[in-house]
């Protein structure tokens, strides 16, 4: 018996069926993730991004024409390429259950090339190369291949077996072959669902507003979600009235690998993490409540074991969970021995009027949102009790202002830094408490008005101050490495033959 048959066979005995295969689109910036699936959906969402930049994960469900002639599913996720969404990518890779790796024609592999492989990899998902921008007079196909290569991605044709197709989000070409790959890829790894079962996946984004409450996308890996169902991520839950599919159309019920978004949770639930539902409302609670210990557990905010290090307090306020999850990631590299950020309080929506009263009491902290507004009323307090509020709509840009404010105010150390040495030749003469000397400098230099300490064979006998410094005869203001020098010097011990002058200079680091 065949394998395909055998499988087949399990699907019957299971009933289990093939299900749309869920993408995850990953890659560099700038390198067309976006505007390949906007090609492939017929639809411009990369002109509503800032910066043209993807800022959140999102899930759209497209169909296509298999080899066969059968019409199919697919489910794409686009995932940012920014290397501040590093979260946002690996969960990207976490839900997908085939990655397609964009890489430019005319770039090569990047850094966040190599990261979304990475993640790739870690979580075991099988992944197709797309060469894009193939339409661009600069793009070079086996250029491209030699840089994968050089980064061990050896694809199909160029020494390995990862499948590999160019394609232009301008022209359309090999869009086709690239959706046909998909498919094929999914057979191969026979991506089955049993529809009939209540629903389970994964929360892939969450957003909170005034007009609809706390909404979240989600991703149906098995079973059906349908209306008049409880779902559950952790402690948090939602009973589903209402619920629409990636276009904002209202859906009567979301089937194996399509997205969903469902409104009228209870609480927010975490980004990344896997829901399941119910018939009803009592057997979510009772869920709920047998595993409250395990599902109630906090993500920890950024501690500070060493009490030592400065903390800058801070409020963060975002558009969606997503925003906050990649600002949490970056903000946590910023930790140094010196400093840290201490995130005292973060959500999701508009800068308020208890965020500011928040930063306002007692500690001082920065208010900052990406892609959010500044209610009238948090405007009034913050200009009132002089709280700092700063917004951005790109998240690279928040993230420069905070390194910023942390080298603003990383506390500064002073040190004494050897700046020179001189070796002592010859003693002159001495009236009182000041002294002739001839000698050679070592090391570094020496000025006029340089204290030195005194150095003989080894251990500090003094200290004194060089008056001044003559070379030739002639007065000088420094003398430099390797030149001799005649110097009059005020010191309380007498300085001889073979001792060092050792200059320090006091320096903020």
């Amino acid at each position: 018996m065949t394998a395909a048959k055998t499988k087949q066979t399990d699907q019957k005995e299971t009933g289990r069926i093939s299900r749309p295969p869920v993408v995850a689109v990953m890659g560099h910036i700038d390198h067309g993730k976006t505007t390949l699936l906007d090609y492939i959906r017929k639809t411009s969402v990369a002109a509503k991004e800032a910066g043209g930049i993807t800022q959140h994960v999102t899930a759209y469900e497209v169909s296509h024409s298999s080899a066969d002639g059968k019409e199919r599913s697919i489910t794409f996720i686009d995932t940012p390429g920014h290397e501040a969404f590093a979260g946002i990518r690996n969960r990207g890779a976490q839900v997908a259950d085939i990655a397609i790796l964009v890489v430019s024609g005319e770039d090569g592999v990047k850094p966040q090339t190599v990261q979304a492989l990475k993640f790739i990899q870690e979580h075991k998902v099988p992944y197709i190369v797309a060469i894009t921008k193939i339409d661009k007079a600069s793009a070079d196909i086996d250029r491209t291949k030699q840089s994968l290569a050089e980064h061990s991605i050896f694809v199909e044709g160029y020494g390995g077996s990862v499948p590999v197709v160019p394609v232009s989000a301008v022209t359309g070409a090999g869009i086709d072959e690239l959706l046909d790959m998909i498919l094929l890829s999914a057979d191969i790894e026979g991506i089955t669902a049993d529809a009939t079962k209540m629903a389970s996946g994964v929360v892939l984004e969450v957003t909170r507003s005034k007009e609809s409450g706390i909404s979240a996308t989600l991703i149906v890996k098995d079973g059906t979600l349908s209306k008049g169902a409880v779902v559950v991520c952790g402690s948090c839950l939602s009973v589903l009235r209402i619920m629409e599919n990636f276009a904002g159309k209202r859906i009567e019920a979301a089937g194996p690998g399509m997205p969903a978004v469902i409104t009228g949770w209870n609480d927010l639930p975490a980004v990344g993490a896997t829901f399941i539902s119910f018939k009803n409302k009592k057997e979510a609670e009772g869920h709920i409540k047998k595993n409250a210990q395990r599902l109630s557990a906090a993500a920890a905010e950024s501690r500070d074991p060493n009490e030592s290090r400065v903390a800058v307090p801070i409020i963060v306020k975002a558009d969606t969970r997503g925003s906050l999850e990649a600002l949490q990631y970056e903000i946590g590299k910023l930790v140094t021995d010196k400093i840290f950020f201490s995130i005292i309080k973060i959500g999701e929506g508009d800068i308020s009027e208890s965020d500011i009263k928040t930063a306002a009491s007692g500690t001082k902290a920065f208010v900052f949102g990406l892609n959010v507004n500044i209610d009238n009323v948090a405007k009034t307090l913050a200009d009132r009790d002089k709280v700092t509020i700063e917004t951005f709509d790109i998240i690279y840009k928040l993230i420069e202002r905070l390194q910023e404010i942390l080298s603003e105010r990383t506390p500064k150390v002073e040190t004494l830094e050897l700046r020179g040495r001189a070796h002592i030749k010859r003693f002159f003469s001495s009236t009182k408490d000041r002294q002739i000397i001839g000698g050679k400098v070592t090391d570094g230099e020496i000025r006029v008005g340089d204290e030195f300490k005194l150095v003989r064979r080894g251990a500090e006998v003094g200290a004194g101050r060089i008056r001044d410094l003559e070379q030739h005869k002639v007065k000088t203001r420094e003398v430099t490495k390797d030149l001799e020098f005649g110097a009059l010097v005020e010191a309380k011990i007498e300085v001889a033959p073979g001792d060092d002058l050792e200059i320090f200079t006091l320096v903020q680091k």
